[in-house]
């Protein structure tokens, strides 16, 4: 009799449907998955972060760095320029020009994005009200906008030049004196402004009223029918509504505006006796418009700007908060 003990027979085990699909998949060699889904997002990534950092990261840098050494025309080629720390900043900031260069720069920024909102919101309700040629109307409306900025700089200079412009002309045909727009220290911050506002009006146009089309019609009938005129339907409904549109519009017309520069320097060069001299256009007279430039003064001016539209930004974004929690 053989007592040997045999062991006993693995008997495979039927899972069920239910257990089957329970069970953690097998992942055997394939456990580089994940690890290369999160290369490819830094892959896609990695374009966006280049761009900033070329375009942003990097010339901030040497922006502030200009601002912290003493460059001249040889060390800005050669290098080797040596640490100045603040005394820029304590150059441009007790220099006679910083005074009417900020006043000026807070003027031209909030009369500027003043009166384009308010336009731009008005041409937006008007053209809501669906008529003959509204399209096209709306259409010339943006010829500002996409006009080069050189090219309606050019064209408000021959406006309001004192002796041969068109405006002048038309005072002049109605009994009006002549006005020296872009040689008087009184009118040269106003011309730009003009000039300022009438590009700025097209931009205010298009997002304003593409908000307006996002407002239900329902709610205007609703508002009729409770008795509501036309300036309380603006007022009650339009208006709040529109809140978030118009916060974009007024940031984005801020930060564009405390950096214009081109429409400045055409028609006035900042002149005459700095009457309509904005940070802008004196970082860039600092830096470049001289024979011996000021690299590190005007970087420094430069680096003012940044920080007065990050302060304008926050506080306004601060504002807008308030205004939503309360």
């Amino acid at each position: 009799m053989n007592n040997t003990t045999h062991a006993p027979v693995a008997r495979p085990v039927r899972v069920s449907g239910e257990a089957a699909r329970a069970a953690p998949p097998r992942t055997g060699g394939r456990a580089g998955r994940p690890r290369s889904g999160q290369w490819a997002a830094w892959a896609f990534l990695a374009p966006v972060t280049v761009y900033l950092v070329v375009f942003y990261a990097y010339p901030l840098y040497r922006n502030l760095d200009l601002s912290l050494r003493d460059y001249t025309v040889r060390s800005f080629v050669q290098g080797g320029a040596p640490f100045s720390g603040l005394a820029n900043y304590r150059k441009v900031l007790g220099d006679p020009t910083f005074g009417p260069a900020l006043l000026h720069t807070v003027v031209f920024t909030l009369v500027s994005i003043a009166v384009q909102f308010a336009l731009g919101l008005a041409l937006a309700v008007f053209f809501t009200q669906y008529f003959r040629l509204s399209a096209t109307l709306r259409a010339l409306f943006l010829v500002p906008w996409l006009l080069p900025l050189i090219v309606s700089a050019s064209t408000w200079s021959w406006l309001l030049n004192s002796d041969s412009g068109l405006v002048n002309s038309v005072l002049h045909g109605v009994g009006v004196a002549p006005v020296n727009w872009l040689t008087s220290p009184r009118w040269a911050l106003v011309s730009v402004i003009i000039a300022n506002i009438w590009i700025g009006i097209p931009f205010n146009l298009v997002v304003l009223y593409s908000g307006l089309q996002t407002i239900s019609p329902n709610l205007y009938e609703a508002a009729a029918l409770d008795g509501a005129n036309g300036w309380q339907k603006f007022w009650r409904v339009t208006f709040p509504l529109l809140r978030p549109v118009s916060a974009i519009t007024l940031l984005l017309g801020l930060i564009y505006t405390l950096k214009v520069f081109d429409i400045i320097w055409i028609m006035t060069k900042g002149g005459p006796t700095d009457s309509s001299t904005t940070f802008a256009t004196w970082s860039y007279r600092l830096g470049f418009g001289n024979l011996l430039p000021q690299f590190g003064p005007g970087a420094a001016v430069g680096n003012l700007l940044i920080v007065m539209a990050l302060i304008f930004g926050l506080v306004y974004i601060r504002v807008q908060r308030r205004q939503q929690s309360a």
